[in-house]
């Protein structure tokens, strides 16, 4: 038989409002309080043992055995039972086993690293391997001050990743309750301060604390007003007596994370399989049942007093609270459960033969256990492998009530940023010690307490508070706002100049001064310069696809047909001058051939340029939302500005060439001197368009398109002016002038 051997707290001192235990070591065992809930401790360790026992398969012919041992939380009691499981016969001889058959295998620690670590020393020196339950962190509260530091130093750069304030790290180096307590004074303000305490600890640790703040609670009569975060470490006994329950109610409830259980079902049977009246060899079950249930159990037959309850063994242990006794198997039950499964895969590994694959309990083989699945191997620092992992907890339907009705607020300063504000945390302050600062431009924020400010998507802009975004208005040239209304007049106007001149040249065209100046030519000059004019509503109003992609074309080819027309008429004045006599072969071949060779031939090089544009890069409907605060501007990207240069530049030459050509005849008599007005309406024409290259490019959204249809009407309106004005003053208010007897004497002057 193979003897495992358990270390467990099940009775402890009673606690006195001196805040100490009773330390009489000659009191009789009677006055120990019993504590419930670890006795489920005790039924998983006989629980796995009868299962592993029962599984012929794991360890055939090998019987595990166990002893329990109760240490009272003394040192002394720790250290000699320790003795007692290496001796026999009474006698603490460790190693020395005199009559006994059974085999020490190993022992497993008590509930807290202290023990453990006082046994490990005794059982180290025999070779005894100690199974441990748990992988014991200590964190301000444990004498070995390198595994706390290192637990504070792993969470530290989490918390600060999660923008979460450290505001202190206390480790208490002693657990006399005296010197805890001055620490807590000196620290007072710092503890009630803080809105959260996270406390890692062992039994004593728990128990300290407790003590701690319920003596503060009576002398100050006041609370922590503190959300508590415990780790599976930290063990909150509840045991038969008011006083404890006290001390339980200073925290006013905490967020207690427990260690993880697995769902062994068989255990559950086994629990409600007990019976008091016939505990088949457990010595704890009476007593534990008379106390949970607070009845006496009697010998069969036996009268019991009047007025004391009597157990039957039918009270269920599933109505007991869960800080008394719960049914499902804990977590630090688990860890024995596991601890003893592990013992028993070792065994079967050392007597089993390794080439047998032989299936162990939940489908795993042995061949394929590790070693860091049967026993804790430590490393070189002597710490363990731990992680944290990430939960997302969640409380549905406002579950989470706080004591205090508000929820806690973790800051240095009282007051939260508010929408439209950001944090900024000082060089020297940790970051939840910040200051609000109001968003930068063009950014927002609508939580309270944000860490940055976000930009608001594209087609939208943060409204004056920088709360929230707001959705930004169509930018373009509308007809119904006044910009629009001036240019749709000048266009209207100015189309109706040029109709009301066309009619009147078409009424006298057979006058002499209309003859005189190529009729031809004047109604082409007249018909482009009019649709040129129209074609400035192609600007004016929200752009489409269909509006973007002819209107620069269409604008270039009208342009280009009105300055050829006035180009041909100005070389027609010159060749006239050239080839005066009738008849002359250079007027009949430089005449209207040559004339509509250039009308046709200029346009027609442009609407090849345009044709090119169209076809590689043509231009179309874009959204900018970046030129212009809180609008988005709808305009017609040109596609290719190498192309839209191109044509404008066409436009210049043809106008440089016009101006120079006219330059050059400016000389001729009067009756013929419609050079000089060609010479002047192409210098202004120039001057416009070289002003609107500079003017185009500085400006953004309707007052680029303004400036472009100014400078198709400002540019049209010069050719009209300067060529046509002076023949209607003629034709309308001086006609006496055209006639051919005028004509001919100033040819003779």
């Amino acid at each position: 038989m193979i003897c495992m051997e358990r270390l467990v707290c099940f009775l402890t001192k009673p606690f006195n409002f001196n805040g100490e235990r009773s330390l009489n070591q000659n009191k009789p065992i009677n006055i120990w309080i019993l504590i419930p809930s670890n006795y489920q401790q005790i039924l998983a360790l006989m629980f796995a043992i009868s299962e592993v026992n029962k599984d012929f398969f794991l360890l055939p012919n090998i019987t595990l055995g166990f002893n329990i041992y109760g240490h009272f939380q003394k040192q002394m009691s720790i250290s000699l039972n320790s003795l007692s499981m290496l001796s026999s016969q009474g006698q603490e001889v460790p190693n020395y086993k005199c009559g006994q058959h059974n085999t020490l295998f190993s022992v497993i620690g008590g509930l807290n690293p202290k023990s453990s670590r006082q046994m490990a020393s005794i059982f180290s020196i025999f070779k005894v391997p100690q199974v441990r339950e748990l992988s014991w962190i200590q964190y301000g509260v444990d004498r070995d001050q390198k595994r706390g530091e290192c637990f504070v130093s792993t969470l530290t750069p989490m918390l600060q990743e999660k923008e979460i304030c450290l505001a202190f790290s206390e480790r208490l180096k002693s657990h006399d309750l005296e010197i805890i307590m001055k620490k807590l004074v000196l620290n007072f303000h710092t503890w009630s301060k803080t809105e959260v305490i996270l406390v890692l600890g062992d039994y004593d640790c728990s128990f300290n604390i407790q003590t701690i703040m319920f003596v503060h609670e009576i002398e100050s009569n006041s609370t922590f007003q503190n959300v508590w975060i415990l780790t599976s470490h930290w063990k909150l006994s509840v045991e038969e007596s008011e006083n404890i329950l006290l001390l339980v109610k200073s925290f006013h409830g905490v967020l207690h994370f427990r260690d993880h259980s697995g769902d062994v079902s068989e255990f559950n049977h086994f629990v409600l399989s007990l019976d008091p009246l016939n505990p088949k060899g457990d010595v704890f079950l009476p007593t534990w049942w008379e106390a949970v249930f607070g009845c006496k159990i009697h010998q069969a037959g036996k009268i019991p007093p009047n007025g004391e309850k009597q157990c039957t063994g039918k009270e269920n242990v599933q109505n007991l609270p869960n800080y008394i006794f719960e049914t499902n198997m804990t977590g630090e039950s688990y860890n024995i459960y596991n601890a003893i499964y592990a013992v028993a895969h070792a065994l079967h590994a050392m007597f089993v033969s390794g080439a047998r694959s032989t299936v162990m309990r939940f489908g795993k083989r042995i061949l394929n256990i590790q070693s860091w699945q049967v026993i804790y191997v430590a490393s070189q620092r002597g710490s363990f492998p731990y992680a944290f992992l990430q939960l997302l907890i969640q409380y549905p339907h406002n579950s989470l009530v706080f004591l205090f009705q508000t929820i806690p607020f973790a800051r240095c300063g009282r007051n939260r940023c508010h929408a439209g504000e950001r944090r900024r945390a000082p060089e020297d302050q940790q970051v939840c010690c910040y200051q609000c600062d109001a968003c930068p431009e063009g950014t927002f924020s609508n939580q309270t307490d944000a860490a940055h400010c976000e930009s608001c998507p594209e087609d939208q802009y943060p409204n004056n508070d920088k709360d929230q975004c707001i959705a930004k208005k169509i930018h373009f040239l509308a007809y119904k706002e006044t910009l629009g209304y001036i240019l749709v007049f000048l266009v209207l106007f100015l189309s109706v100049i040029t109709s009301a001149v066309l009619v009147i040249f078409c009424k006298h065209h057979d006058t002499p001064i209309i003859k005189a100046n190529n009729r031809d030519l004047t109604y082409i000059l007249l018909a482009s310069l009019l649709f040129c004019f129209l074609c400035s509503f192609l600007f004016i109003g929200q752009p489409g696809k269909l509006t973007c992609l002819f209107q620069q074309s269409a604008f270039a080819i009208l342009f280009a047909l009105a300055v050829s027309s006035v180009l041909a008429k100005t070389i027609m004045v010159v060749l006239a001058f050239m080839a005066i006599k009738p008849g002359n072969k250079k007027r009949r071949l430089f005449g209207k051939p040559l004339m509509y060779s250039i009308v046709i031939a200029c346009p027609l090089i442009q609407a090849v340029l345009c044709a090119n544009w169209l076809g590689t890069s043509p231009p179309f409907l874009n959204l900018d939302f970046h030129s212009l605060f809180g609008e988005t501007i709808l305009e017609c990207h040109q596609g290719s500005a190498v192309m839209f240069y191109s044509v404008l530049s066409y436009l210049g030459l043809l106008a440089l060439v016009s101006f120079t050509v006219a330059f050059l005849a400016k000389k001729l008599p009067d009756s013929f001197n419609e050079a000089k007005f060609i010479t002047f309406s192409m210098l202004v024409f120039c001057s416009v368009w070289m002003s609107f290259l500079p003017t185009y490019l500085s400006t953004k959204g309707k007052s680029m398109v303004a400036v472009e249809i100014f400078s198709i009407l400002a540019s049209g309106a010069a050719l009209l002016s300067c060529i046509f004005f002076p023949k209607c003053y003629i034709i309308l208010l001086r006609p006496d002038l055209n006639c051919r007897k005028n004509m001919i004497r100033n040819k003779n002057v």
